[in-house]
């Protein structure tokens, strides 16, 4: 069996409850290459600077987690000019988890000043301790080990 790796993405808030409903993930506006990174099992946080996008109300926080269920990227028809690619995650219950409390102690955030920057490509792969420590803070510390 594959190594579990752990991903945050970033999306805002409201298209975050988008996907918890509906059991996917679609990032960086529906593009498929940072999706087939995802394998099954994979640990994923949602990471929300806004409560919607593009320009909705700050709100520095993860909110969404679980774990990816195949890997399979599919693709959907939203509109006839919108067509995402999706990746299927089972969600746990959570709670929200501000991001402040949180910055000194994760290492994917080299500068703690200038903590924003970790999130500008819409995806990272964190370490598993970072991963735990997210899943703590939402109250979901099963999530953070081997098994989802």
């Amino acid at each position: 069996m594959a190594e579990r790796n752990f991903w945050i993405g970033v999306v805002s808030r409201s298209h975050v409850q988008l996907g918890v409903k509906g059991g996917f993930i679609q990032l960086n506006h529906g593009k498929k290459a940072p999706l087939r990174r995802f394998r099954a099992g994979d640990g994923v946080v949602t990471y929300s600077p806004r409560m919607s996008y593009p320009d909705g109300e700050p709100l520095q926080a993860f909110t969404a987690i679980g774990s990816v269920v195949s890997g399979e990227v599919y693709q959907v028809e939203m509109t006839p000019d919108f067509k995402p690619y999706r990746v299927d995650v089972k969600f746990a219950a959570c709670r929200e988890a501000p991001i402040r409390p949180l910055i000194d102690k994760l290492s994917f955030i080299a500068s703690k000043t200038h903590w924003g920057a970790a999130f500008r490509f819409g995806q990272l792969k964190v370490g598993a301790e970072d991963f735990a420590l997210i899943a703590d803070a939402m109250d979901v510390s099963a999530l953070a080990g081997s098994q989802a």
